[in-house]
């Protein structure tokens, strides 16, 4: 069905707020933590939305070289922000952008290779993994609903009516209307709850007045790249991982969109976002990958076109430009935000419970991946400091309940069920010898 211009824009628009909080959320810990000016922190902000929006049109566009060619959005990984932190307080801001350049070359090399590893990700896995993201991001959003970690009236009875109110507002809209409003359900919500905490008066206009109307974006303006080879070790890991949480997010949305990925498709996606990431070393920003937030979204509204990603991703290109207009999306309060979180998040969930419908629960095999994987994601999200004392090097694969879920899948699959079929083979020639 064709959609209006007006429908396409408040499509994309919908899009950018879901992923705004969390594309804005990672430069500002990393540049308060590298004790970045405020000037040199409003930058960084802009220069990771532009390049936010660059990312998410190199995968969306399918081409014979790169581009996974699904409704998908990036921004910056949260499992890049200690390694940055860490390499940038240890060996200076170089070092940062010399090792996200390395490590995106390094992924765009290894995309042909890590490709074929979809026979590893049967409905038991990728099902589990999809769980695994939606049930981590729970967290996210029942924090936000309380005000957000830190906030002074955290769990105030004015954050969660904010909060559940503007969920409510959401379901109103979805159980009574259909179309195009029930599609854009959640931006309507974001407006809505945002009006009523203005009444509240808990709507701060103060970074848009401080903000500037227009800039230009400079490359390597805070640092040219300098290589070391801790650092390079240290991101090309974060980009493996981070290839592993995506590789969930494709088949999620390949599933939500009735589509069927092929090898070449998955090395496309992976040699998109090491493009991705070679781009953000040049415009000094951050290594980027999926946003799992934004597969709710898809799911949710039940649009999957891929024109309002594109417009979504030219939005992020234009607000890159314009720091006030960039600062009018960040008055939404947390937990107004909080509230539409629970309703996309918990579709992500829904999405993994709905791939694993073609699991054949009979397998007692099946069933040990899905509660260990499942178990393992959510522990570790719910313990954080679990793994403090391993060394930081491992600790980049366990400090993300994704990621350790996500590997806890993989490697049970390859025990159970595919390592079984090479033992009858194995059998088979016996028996014929």
């Amino acid at each position: 069905m064709k959609q209006h211009p007006f429908q396409t824009v408040s499509l994309g628009i919908q899009h950018v707020l879901a992923m705004y909080a969390g594309a804005v959320i990672v430069p500002l810990i990393i540049g308060n933590a590298l004790h970045f000016s405020t000037e040199q922190l409003a930058y960084l902000v802009s220069l990771d939305i532009l390049t936010s929006g660059i990312a998410t049109i190199l995968q969306v566009w399918q081409n014979r070289f790169f581009g996974i060619g699904l409704p998908i959005v990036l921004g910056c990984t949260f499992t890049a922000v200690t390694p940055i932190i860490s390499i940038g307080s240890k060996y200076g801001l170089s070092s940062i952008y010399g090792a996200i350049l390395v490590s995106g070359l390094i992924v765009i090399v290894i995309a042909k290779y890590f490709g074929k590893l979809i026979r590893f990700f049967p409905p038991v896995v990728t099902g589990s993994v999809v769980t695994i993201i939606g049930t981590t991001l729970i967290p996210v959003a029942m924090n936000n609903v309380a005000g957000g970690q830190g906030s002074p009236d955290f769990g105030s009875a004015s954050n969660i009516a904010l909060a559940f109110g503007t969920l409510l507002f959401i379901i109103f809209l979805y159980r009574f209307f259909h179309g195009f409003v029930r599609a854009i359900s959640i931006l309507l919500g974001l407006i809505a709850g945002t009006i009523a905490a203005a009444l509240m008066g808990k709507v701060n206009f103060s970074a848009v007045s401080d903000a500037s109307w227009f800039h230009m974006i400079t490359p390597l303006h805070f640092a040219a790249p300098t290589f070391e080879v801790a650092p390079i070790i240290t991101m090309t890991l974060v980009a493996i991982v981070s290839l592993v949480e995506s590789s969930g997010v494709y088949f999620a949305l390949a599933d939500i969109t009735g589509r069927k990925l092929t090898e070449a498709d998955l090395v496309k996606g992976y040699r998109a976002e090491g493009l991705a990431s070679v781009i953000g070393a040049f415009f000094n920003s951050f290594p980027y990958t999926t946003y799992s937030q934004n597969v709710g979204l898809v799911q949710f509204s039940g649009v999957k076109s891929k024109n309002v990603i594109y417009l979504m991703g030219g939005i992020l290109v234009f607000l890159g430009f314009l720091p006030k207009v960039a600062a009018l999306t960040t008055v939404v309060p947390t937990s107004v935000l909080g509230g539409a979180m629970v309703a996309m998040f918990g579709m992500v969930i829904a999405s993994g419970i709905k791939m694993l419908s073609k699991v054949d629960f009979s397998s007692q095999e099946n069933l040990l991946i899905i509660a260990c994987s499942v178990g393992v994601g959510l522990g570790v999200t719910t313990v954080p400091n679990l793994f403090d004392a391993l060394p930081e090097g491992i600790k980049i694969l366990t400090n993300s309940g994704i990621v350790a879920g996500s590997l806890t899948a993989i490697g049970l699959n390859m025990i159970f069920n595919t390592a079984k079929p090479l033992k009858q083979k194995q059998m088979k020639r016996l028996k014929v010898s």
